[in-house]
């Protein structure tokens, strides 16, 4: 692996050694290096985007390549509204890894903060990646934004995903207009859906509290299956119990744009954002996610 490729691909190799997870991650890097992007990635935690910036630009220095520094730059400048800089960041970040959803959801992100539309990126970016027009279909569907959405689409060919996310466009459109509660009736798993037998698995994972095993299967299901957020619960319960709360907390606040009417797995959700933002040391959000599940907002 090329030192400088990135370190969000460390994400998942520090969180699969639990034992050893803060030091697998990082042990190629410098301690000086380590120092500041934990600081920052605490300062940002806290709303400390000031603080958070300069730690990261050291890193940068340390690191000119490091597309995750680029990728933490870009948030907390956005974080902190000033989203030119943010903008910058996210497109270097994108640059380095262009089939990256989150790299790209969080520059479709710093877009919509602006105002600005996606044509005024397009030539910056490698546009014609197919896995990238996925990604970029399923991000415009999670903001709402279903008329870009389905254009990114038409350009694609066509596949389950394209199916799938066509027939969720369609159906949320038909909502927004006729905004009818229907209720939603449980089923049994059925034994012939692939997406059924994924989440009773995970279940039994999160109930053994095997979360190394939990983090790659729920990383393989989000990325067969970007519109379930089940997958988004289990992929960040999984960040969150192998010492990667930050990515954890982005993954299911994530998860809740893709929630519609499942009161009980919103609320689990709610639980591991409080626990999230308890280990990053922000008790303010997370006694907010605990009010949110003890409300029912």
């Amino acid at each position: 692996m090329v030192l400088g490729a990135s370190i969000m691909m460390h994400y998942d190799t520090y969180a699969q050694e639990e034992q050893e997870s803060a030091e697998v991650y990082l042990e190629e890097y410098t301690d000086e290096f380590q120092e500041n992007f934990f600081e920052a990635l605490k300062q940002k935690g806290i709303q400390n985007y000031d603080r958070a910036v300069d730690l990261f630009l050291k890193c940068k220095q340390l690191e000119p390549n490091n597309s995750v520094v680029d990728y933490e730059l870009a948030k907390a400048y956005m974080l902190d509204k000033k989203y030119v800089q943010a903008q910058d960041y996210a497109i270097e970040a994108l640059l380095s890894e262009p089939t990256d959803y989150w790299y790209l959801d969080n520059l479709l992100t710093i877009l919509d903060k602006q105002g600005s539309p996606i044509e005024s990126i397009k030539q910056q970016i490698p546009y014609d990646n197919k896995k990238l027009q996925q990604n970029m279909a399923v991000s415009l569907f999670k903001m709402k934004k279903y008329g870009d959405a389905s254009k990114v689409l038409d350009d694609l060919e066509n596949s389950q995903l394209k199916s799938d996310l066509t027939r969720k466009i369609n159906d949320s459109v038909k909502k927004d207009k006729q905004p009818e509660i229907v209720p939603i009736v449980e089923r049994e798993v059925d034994s012939d859906d692939p997406v059924a037998q994924l989440k009773a698995r995970m279940e039994q994972l999160i109930a053994a509290s095997d979360f190394k095993k939990l983090l790659n299967d729920s990383q393989d299901a989000l990325d067969s299956y970007p519109l379930q957020p089940y997958f988004y619960y289990a992929f960040g319960t999984a960040l969150n119990n192998t010492g990667n709360p930050n990515k954890g907390i982005e993954v299911l606040e994530s998860g809740l744009d893709y929630l519609l009417d499942d009161d009980s797995l919103r609320n689990k959700i709610y639980r591991q954002l409080s626990e999230g933002y308890s280990k990053i040391g922000n008790p303010q959000k997370a006694n907010e996610y605990l009010n949110k599940i003890n409300t029912g907002l």
